[in-house]
C-alpha cells in the first residue's frame, strides 16, 4: 500500500514537471494568452497562427484546428534545437498524452527519430491523413493578454506536441509547418496552456475574413472602438462528447476530441424547416449531430438536411422578390446581387435560426455568415451538400463563425457565443494588435 501511494506521489511530481512554465520573469504569471490568426483568403481559406518554439526560437506558421488532438509540426526539414526531448517509453508525458505504443528508430537520432519512444498519430484533418509520430516536448513561446493588447512573451519549458513526416504537409497552406490542435484531450494548447499558467481552462476564438485572435483563458474580450465583452454577454449551449473518435486514425473506445453542441431545430425567417430530427443526435456509433469546424470552410449539412434547408431557403428568397443567379461551385444557390439590399447585419436575406437546448437559445446566421460574395454581381449561399451518410451531420464551418465571438469553457463543457459582431459595431479584426509591454 505504502509502495502504491509513493508511486503515485512521484508520477503527480513528474506530470507537474513535466508541464510547469517558465516564465520570462518569475513575478509575471498571465491570466490569459492570445496567438494572432491571418486567414489565407485567397487560396486554401485555412487560419494560420504564428508560434514560437525550439532553442533558440523560430516562428512556425501553424493550421489552427479546432478539433485538433495536438500540436504537431513537420520535424523532417530542419528541426534544429538544444532543448528538444522525445517522451520515452512509459513516461509521465506518454501517459498524458495517452501515448501508449512504443518503439524504436532504426537511424541516426534526430528529432522525430529515436529509440525506446512513444508515438501519436498526427491527423492532417484538411486532406484526412494520418501518420505516426514521436511524442516529444520542447520550449513553446507565446505572447499573453489583459483581454485588451497583447503583453509580454512567456515560454513553457516542456511543451508536449508530436512530430511528422514532411508528408504531411500535403494540403495545408503554403508556409504552414504543421496543425495546432485545439481539441478536447490533455495535450491540446488549451489544456496545456492552462495548465501550466493556472489559469481556466477556456479559449474563445474571433476570426474574420482576413485575420483575428484565439485567447485562451477567461476574458474581458476588449475590441475597438469600446466595445467589451465577457461571460455574460454570451450566450450558452452545452458542449457535447461524441462517444467516438471522428480522427482519421484512432483507438478503439476513444472519444472525439472535436467540439460538438446540440441542434434540435432550424428554422427560416420564422418558419420551421421539415427534417429528420434524427440526424441531429449522435448516435452509438458516433454517427450524426452537429460539430464546429474551422477546417470546413463553409457550413456543411447531410444531402436530405441541404434540400430542406436550401429549398426553404430559396422559397423565402422569392418571396422577397430576391432573383436566382447561375451555380458557382462549391454553392448551388446563387443570386443576383442587385436583387438583394445591405443591412448592418450584411446582404437582406432569410435568417436562419439554430434552435439548441431550448426555444430561448437560438443562434442566429444573418447575411453576413449565410452569403458569399463572388462578385460584383453575384451571392452565393454558402452552405454546401455533404452527400448521404456522412460521419456528422451538421458541420458548423468556418465562415459561418466569422464576426462571432465563441468561446469554448472546457471545465463546465459549455460553448458560448456573442452573435454577430456587426450588431454591436465592431468586428473581429478590431482586437488591439498594439502590445503595451
Amino acid at each position: 500500500m505504502a509502495n502504491s501511494y509513493f508511486k503515485h506521489l512521484i508520477t503527480l511530481s513528474l506530470l507537474f514537471f513535466f508541464i510547469s512554465p517558465t516564465f520570462s520573469q518569475q513575478s509575471f504569471r498571465p491570466k490569459a494568452l492570445v496567438l494572432q490568426v491571418t486567414k489565407d483568403s485567397a487560396t486554401t481559406l485555412q487560419y494560420i497562427a504564428q508560434i514560437n518554439q525550439r532553442t533558440p526560437l523560430v516562428p512556425l506558421n501553424l493550421i489552427v484546428d479546432l478539433g485538433g488532438q495536438f500540436l504537431w509540426v513537420d520535424c523532417e526539414n530542419k528541426y534544429i534545437s538544444s532543448t528538444y526531448r522525445p517522451a520515452r517509453c512509459r513516461s509521465a508525458q506518454c501517459s498524458l498524452a495517452k501515448a501508449n505504443g512504443c518503439g524504436d528508430c532504426f537511424s541516426a537520432p534526430k528529432p522525430g527519430c529515436n529509440n525506446n519512444t512513444c508515438g501519436l498519430i498526427p491527423d492532417n484533418t484538411i486532406t484526412h491523413t494520418a501518420t505516426s509520430g514521436e511524442l516529444a516536448e520542447d520550449v513553446l513561446s507565446i505572447q499573453s493578454t489583459n483581454g485588451f493588447n497583447p503583453g509580454r512573451k512567456v515560454s513553457i519549458s516542456h511543451f508536449l506536441f508530436s512530430c511528422a513526416p514532411t508528408f504531411l504537409l500535403k494540403g495545408l497552406a503554403s508556409g504552414a509547418s504543421g496543425m495546432a490542435g485545439l481539441g478536447r484531450t490533455k495535450i491540446a494548447l488549451p489544456s496545456q496552456l492552462a495548465s501550466s499558467f493556472s489559469f481556466d481552462r477556456k479559449f474563445a476564438i474571433c476570426f474574420s475574413s482576413s485575420d483575428g485572435v484565439v485567447i485562451f483563458g477567461d476574458g474581458p474580450y476588449g475590441l475597438l472602438p469600446n466595445v467589451v465583452l465577457n461571460s455574460d454577454s454570451l450566450t450558452y449551449t452545452p458542449l457535447l462528447i461524441n462517444p467516438v473518435s471522428t480522427a482519421s486514425a484512432f483507438s478503439q473506445g476513444e472519444p472525439s476530441a472535436e467540439y460538438f453542441i446540440g441542434v434540435k431545430t432550424i428554422k427560416i425567417d420564422e418558419k420551421v424547416v421539415s427534417l429528420n430530427t434524427s440526424l441531429l443526435s449522435i448516435d452509438n456509433n458516433g454517427i450524426g449531430g452537429t460539430k464546429i469546424s474551422i477546417v470546413d470552410p463553409y457550413t456543411v449539412l447531410e444531402a436530405s438536411i441541404y434540400k430542406a434547408v436550401t429549398d426553404a431557403f430559396n422559397k423565402a428568397s422569392i418571396a422577397r422578390n430576391i432573383s436566382r443567379a447561375s451555380s458557382f461551385a462549391p454553392f448551388e444557390f446563387c443570386y443576383k446581387s442587385d436583387s438583394v439590399l445591405g443591412t448592418r447585419l450584411g446582404a437582406s436575406v432569410p435568417t436562419i435560426e439554430l434552435f439548441l437546448q431550448n426555444e430561448n437559445v437560438v443562434w442566429r446566421i444573418f447575411g453576413a455568415n449565410s452569403m458569399v460574395n463572388i462578385n460584383d454581381d453575384v451571392l452565393c449561399f454558402g452552405f454546401v451538400n455533404g452527400g448521404k451518410n456522412p460521419r456528422t451531420s451538421i458541420v458548423i464551418g468556418g465562415y459561418q463563425l466569422e464576426n462571432n465571438l465563441v468561446q469554448f469553457d472546457l471545465a463546465a463543457s459549455r460553448l458560448g457565443f456573442s452573435s454577430l459582431l456587426f450588431g454591436r459595431q465592431t468586428t473581429c479584426s478590431n482586437f488591439n494588435s498594439t502590445s503595451t509591454a
